[in-house]
């Protein structure tokens, strides 16, 4: 019925609509251009340029900005920048495989029916609710060298020091963090599945494994890639808990973000600029690698919904 009403109107009709929604949604593009398109697009000019006291080829003091070219560009490659994206990486990789197994499975104790379920999903989410520099100091205070962590292990580990082990303390940090957020999320995919699936999944006699395996895992795969997805946009940003549980221009923990911070607390604004820009360019690679490779079902899906509704 819809196709057919949509073929029965006419061309003034739809490109009136188009109109009405093109104007409905102009407010949102306007904030988005003033909140994320302005910045962006004044970052990038920025980078290009440099700011305060240099003197000119007469020997001259010459004050103000200038445009510098690639020159700011030049710390892309420099040891410090390739230290950053290295910790970035680490982090992002390991923080969102371990969140996306503790998410899975904090998802499928939640959506089992049982006394209590209310209270232990609650229990499962806190952490998500706390704000990460509570969190930070929490376990820099867990990480401390009388603290729990090394009571528990029975060694005298300096864990906010430079080292391997400041590494495995953002991790754990993060992951205790952020891992329910991926829960919350897989929790939302498990709910639309209908019982009647693995009604019949019994019925053939599948085991529980080939249940979760065959069944469960495809039907939720659409919600574990935008977990999966948002996660990666996040801990690539990452700057808040290495700054407070370890420290800030600690170089075994520093990360893309904290490295601009530290060029623009030193008001070097057009290498700071620079990698900002560069991080936001490897944010964006990232993500379309991502949606290429792992959601283009999802694309897909959407596609077959335009047609079946036109």
């Amino acid at each position: 019925m819809s196709g057919a009403a949509n073929r029965r109107r006419g061309p003034r009709e739809r490109a009136g609509q188009s109109r009405l929604a093109a104007l409905m949604l102009s407010p949102t593009l306007v904030v988005l251009a003033l909140v994320v398109l302005y910045p962006l697009l004044s970052a990038v000019r920025e980078s290009f340029y440099t700011s305060g006291e240099t003197l000119d080829a007469d020997g001259f003091v010459v004050e103000g900005e200038r445009f510098a070219g690639l020159a700011n560009y030049s710390g892309v490659l420099g040891e410090r920048f390739v230290n950053a994206l290295a910790n970035t990486t680490l982090f992002t990789v390991a923080t969102v495989s371990i969140e996306v197994v503790l998410g899975v499975l904090m998802a499928l104790v939640m959506h089992r029916a049982f006394r209590g379920r209310g209270f232990l999903r609650a229990s499962i989410l806190i952490p998500w609710a706390v704000p990460t520099a509570v969190s930070g100091l929490m376990w820099r205070w867990i990480f401390q060298a009388d603290g729990v962590a090394n009571t528990i292990i029975g060694q005298q580990i300096l864990w906010t020091t430079e080292g391997v082990q400041a590494k495995i303390a953002v991790i754990v940090a993060d992951t205790w963090k952020t891992a329910p957020f991926v829960g919350l999320l897989v929790l939302a995919g498990l709910q639309i599945i209908a019982g009647e699936v693995y009604e019949a999944a019994r019925v053939d006699g599948a085991s529980a494994w080939q249940t979760f395996w065959r069944i469960t895992l495809p039907l939720v795969r659409p919600a574990l890639l935008v977990a999966v997805l948002f996660r990666m946009m996040d801990a690539l940003r990452v700057f808040d808990l290495p700054y407070v549980l370890i420290g800030p221009r600690k170089h075994s923990v520093e990360t893309l973000s904290a490295l601009i911070w530290d060029e623009a607390t030193r008001v070097h604004y057009g290498p700071a600029s620079a990698y900002g820009t560069m991080l936001f360019l490897y944010i964006a690679l990232i993500a379309f690698v991502f949606v290429k490779l792992l959601g283009a079902d999802l694309l897909a899906d959407v596609r077959t919904r335009r047609r079946v509704a036109s």
